[in-house]
Formats: C-alpha cells, sequence, structure tokens
C-alpha cells in the first residue's frame, strides 16, 4: 500500500495531474498553435531547393499542367502551405500527394513554399 502525501491519493494516483491547465500553459499552447500555423509560411528557399527533386518528379517547373498534374510555381507560400497541409491531414484527395505530405515538417513544407513561390513560369 502506498502513502498517502506528496501529491497522492489513497488509491496511488497523482492527484496534481488531474488540475485542468493555467490559462497561461492554454494561452502558450495557442501561441505555439497560431506560430505553427499554414498561414505562417517563412521558410529556407535552398532547403526547399533541396527537397524539390521529389515534387519535380511530377510537377513541371516550366510552370505548366502536364497530364492534369496541375503546377506549382509562383504560388504564394501561404496558399502552398495550406495545400500541403490539407493533404497530410487527407483533407484533400490525392493518395500520392497525401503520402508524400504526411511525411512532411512544417520546416519543410515551408521550404517548399519559398523555393517554388520563387520561381517564375518559363515563357
Amino acid at each position: 500500500m502506498q502513502r498517502q502525501g506528496a501529491g497522492l491519493a489513497r488509491d496511488g494516483t497523482d492527484r496534481r495531474s488531474k488540475r485542468p491547465p493555467t490559462s497561461l500553459a492554454l494561452l502558450g499552447g495557442w501561441v505555439l498553435f497560431v506560430a505553427a500555423g499554414p498561414g505562417h509560411a517563412t521558410g529556407d528557399p535552398a532547403l526547399g531547393a533541396y527537397l524539390a527533386s521529389e515534387c519535380t518528379a511530377c510537377h513541371q517547373l516550366a510552370g505548366r499542367s502536364a497530364g492534369g498534374i496541375p503546377p506549382i510555381i509562383g504560388w504564394p507560400e501561404q496558399q502552398f502551405v495550406a495545400a500541403l497541409d490539407a493533404y497530410g491531414r487527407k483533407q484533400r484527395d490525392n493518395p500520392v500527394m497525401q503520402t508524400i505530405a504526411a511525411r512532411l515538417s512544417r520546416e519543410e513544407m515551408a521550404a517548399l513554399a519559398a523555393y517554388f513561390g520563387s520561381l517564375q513560369p518559363k515563357p
């Protein structure tokens, strides 16, 4: 039998763990959520260029649609990250893109958005 005290209840559970989070902790979590959200893309274009080979295997760098695959260059960064995020959470339907996007971190999504957003369509 465990002793009561030091935050332990009679059954041995920690009473302190049942306390609701403080408002400061909730605020901190909200700030992290907002900062990591799809609307805050500020990625490293050099990292994006490094990661882009998997994307360019299907998406054309010329900025034209090819075989029903849409162009991805010149997109606004926030829109690009939001699209990748939606694929990663399976809110957009494409099994290939869902698999690829699910493996990407927020940093990688932002980097790809910065890289492809900096490119211009070729005439």
